[in-house]
């Protein structure tokens, strides 16, 4: 749970900037995002040596150049 202390005389524009920016902070999205399919382990590591791959694909061309 969120806690935002919301300070006497505060923009309440203000306060509600800080609890999204805590929200975000959180990855409580991204993580219902991500439960919300269920995806057999086999593709998810097959999903991330994929994106290991073009990653260092992007490096190996930013080190060359």
């Amino acid at each position: 749970m969120l806690i935002i202390p919301v300070k006497d005389g505060e923009n309440i524009d203000r306060a509600l900037k800080r609890f999204k920016r805590k929200f975000d902070r959180t990855k409580t999205m991204k993580q219902l995002r991500s439960r919300k399919t269920f995806i057999k382990p086999s593709v998810g590591n097959r999903a991330k040596k994929q994106k290991a791959i073009y990653v260092q694909g992007l490096r190996d061309k930013e080190m060359m150049s």
